[in-house]
């Protein structure tokens, strides 16, 4: 039940991502997920022998996808692109330095009229997945991502199209 609720999660991720490219069909986002999940074979073989690895392959999978994205947006050349993974920052789930980091990411898109900003890894940055949700921490990631939209609406061009995924 678990690794069908897996692949169907990360079919929505992927159709998600990729929407403007596969106009919402789940036959072409299924074939997206099926080249990343490919790529990451040995990956996807050692976890169905150690199911303790399923958390490796997801973050491997997320990064893949987001890469890809990145790929994808680089062949656009009137469409920005801001990829923040708050993994690889000490102390993201703080509004100080998630703020600085969207910050850098809204002045390099500011130039275009259409553009993607990209922040994943912020969930397991303020609610690890090793330690206990509580309520205070709960709120504290719901109290970011809210900053995080008004931070963007307020510091992006009102006449461009911005869209802030969260991943």
């Amino acid at each position: 039940m678990t690794l069908e609720r897996d692949e169907l999660r990360r079919l929505h991720y992927i159709n998600a991502l990729f929407a403007h490219v596969t106009g919402q069909d789940l036959f072409l986002a299924n074939q997206i997920k099926s080249a990343i999940a490919f790529t990451l074979a040995d990956l996807e073989r050692q976890t169905a022998e150690d199911p303790t690895l399923a958390v490796t392959y997801n973050e491997a999978f997320n990064a893949a996808a987001a890469t890809l994205l990145a790929k994808l947006h680089s062949q656009l050349p009137r469409h920005g692109f801001f990829h923040w993974d708050a993994a690889l920052t000490l102390h993201s789930g703080t509004q100080l330095f998630a703020r600085a980091e969207v910050m850098r990411g809204l002045k390099q898109l500011a130039p275009f009229q259409n553009s993607t900003l990209l922040v994943t890894n912020l969930r397991p940055a303020v609610l690890p997945p090793d330690r206990r949700e509580t309520p205070k921490r709960r709120r504290e990631y719901d109290d970011l991502l809210s900053f995080l939209r008004e931070l963007t609406a307020a510091r992006s061009a009102s006449d461009t199209d911005l869209t802030l995924l969260f991943l």
